[in-house]
């Protein structure tokens, strides 16, 4: 399980991220959505351990990432969004080398490696250098070392960023079946790949969060309209008229002409109202021929753009806060943070060699 409390980053005066709080259950598999600038890698970054947050808690499995980072990163496999791959190393090297950083155990270490190449569907290439892998592969290898070490949490940046069709679905296929075995953060701009593959949405912005819940609960709770798309053949133009013989109709709008001599509308009412069976009842007594009736579909990305656009803006204050700080300021303050944590992961590297010396 994690558990993120009352968190927050800041970067001089800048808030990225402003007392966030939710939890990701055992199993489940998370659609983690946010614009750009909205503090969403900044929270995967706490949460991995990269960066530390300013106030707040983060919890991985009951080991709180700030007092026992060694223990709660053990629980955690990482894939982050630019592939960071040593091209130099053969797949196979490369994913010995993340088990070895893992601190998978020595005896158990070929055998581990050659299960998550096998898993990962990476046999035909494990002997060949990453930097001659297609961009599909490369993303194989890179949830590879994600993997190793059985993590109990998954956390991919990204995944199918720059792949054709095929390899967009073959990672989403990978995917869905590492959620059969491990809890899964995934973070994406593809909204369609978050409802099919995402059991529960954490929608981020502006540095808070603005919702929680399932894509099908989204997609309902943001739905102010009901739209029917309908083709019909109307010889008489009747369709113009069609509001004063239902009055539930709130707006007919013409699509387009299509090559058949039929027309596309569009008949929106409210969220409560399904017009279909009057549509059915009352067009053919108009002479109006009906080719095509169904409802329009609210989707993720309705949902994700209604609610992202409700956000409230920051105020003149506000806005006027974050700027009285220098560029210079924040970059050195940035910096300094950087260090520190820098520092820190130098700290567990020594404690952890000599635990293994041990």
């Amino acid at each position: 399980m994690i558990e993120v409390k009352n968190v927050t980053k800041k970067y001089g005066t800048t808030i990225a991220v402003d007392n966030i709080s939710f939890t990701v259950n055992d199993g489940e598999v998370v659609g983690f959505l946010g614009p750009n600038g909205a503090g969403k890698s900044t929270t995967m970054n706490m949460i991995t351990g990269f960066i530390e947050p300013t106030k707040g808690q983060i919890i991985i499995n009951g080991n709180d990432i700030s007092k026992k980072p060694r223990k709660a990163k053990k629980e955690i496999g990482y894939m982050p969004e630019n592939v960071p791959l040593y091209y130099e190393l053969t797949t196979k090297e490369f994913i010995s080398y993340m088990a070895e950083l893992k601190m998978v155990k020595r005896n158990e270490r070929k055998q581990k490696v050659e299960e998550v190449i096998k898993e990962m569907g990476l046999e035909e290439v494990k002997n060949k250098l990453i930097r001659n892998l297609s961009r599909g592969y490369k993303q194989r290898v890179s949830l590879a070392g994600a993997l190793i070490g059985s993590p109990d949490v998954i956390i991919l940046d990204e995944p199918t960023v720059g792949l054709d069709p095929k390899q967009i679905t073959e990672i989403r296929n990978l995917i869905k079946e590492l959620g059969k075995k491990h809890t899964v953060i995934l973070s994406t701009h593809i909204l369609s790949e978050v409802s099919q593959i995402c059991e529960k949405v954490i929608i981020i912005n502006k540095g808070k969060i603005i919702a929680v819940d399932t894509p099908e609960n989204l997609e309902r709770m943001t739905k102010e309209q009901n739209g029917i798309s309908l083709i019909v053949e109307d010889p008489k133009n009747k369709m113009d008229k069609l509001k004063d013989k239902i009055k539930e109709i709130q707006n007919i709008e013409f699509i387009k002409d299509n090559e058949d001599g039929t027309k596309q509308y569009i008949i929106t009412t409210n969220s409560d109202i399904d017009l279909r069976k009057k549509l059915f009842e009352i067009l053919p007594k108009e002479e109006i021929v009906i080719f095509e009736l169904k409802k329009t579909e609210t989707t993720l990305e309705d949902a994700f753009i209604k609610l992202i656009d409700t956000t409230k803006q920051p105020s003149e204050e506000e806005n006027k806060k974050s700027k009285k700080k220098s560029k210079k300021q924040q970059t050195e303050e940035k910096t300094k943070n950087e260090n520190n944590n820098i520092n820190k992961e130098i700290k567990t590297v020594k404690e952890d060699k000599k635990e293994e010396k041990k």
